[in-house]
Parts: C-alpha cells; structure tokens; sequence
C-alpha cells in the first residue's frame, strides 16, 4: 500500500480538509473586521481649516488685497 492508504480512516484528506476550513473562517472574519475598521474610518469628520489658512484662501480667490492680507495674517501670528 502506498503513504496515502493508512487504515480506513481519511487519513491526510481529513487534515488538509480541516486546514482549508480554518483558513476559510481566518480569512472571513479578517475581511469582516477589516470592513467595520473602514467604515469607521469614513466617520471622521474633515478637519476645519485654521484662521490662516481661511485668510490665504480669501486672498487667493482676490477677496481681500495684499494688505489687508498681511495685517490679517501679522494679527494672527501674534
């Protein structure tokens, strides 16, 4: 008899059926944590942007002038 004929029973087939549920369950619950982890993630809330980075927006799109700008972001500073 050859090494895959060892008595009656399943023999290897048996632990390698064993090993591919194990890995099937392994891989089924990290796929499921890994999805509630990047749900939560999709939760957070965007960050405000500071006081100075409102004032550089407000001169890029030309709402204030450069001097204003500058006693703006001198105050801040401060």
């Amino acid at each position: 008899m050859g090494p895959w004929h060892w008595g009656d029973g399943m023999g290897w087939w048996m632990l390698f059926g064993g090993l591919l549920w194990l890995a099937f369950w392994g891989s089924l619950i990290y796929l499921a944590l890994a999805l509630v982890r990047s749900r939560g993630e999709d939760r957070e809330e965007p960050r405000s942007p500071d006081a100075a980075e409102i004032v550089r927006r407000r001169y890029a799109r030309g709402e204030i002038d450069r001097d204003e700008y500058e006693r703006l972001r001198k105050d801040l500073a401060a």
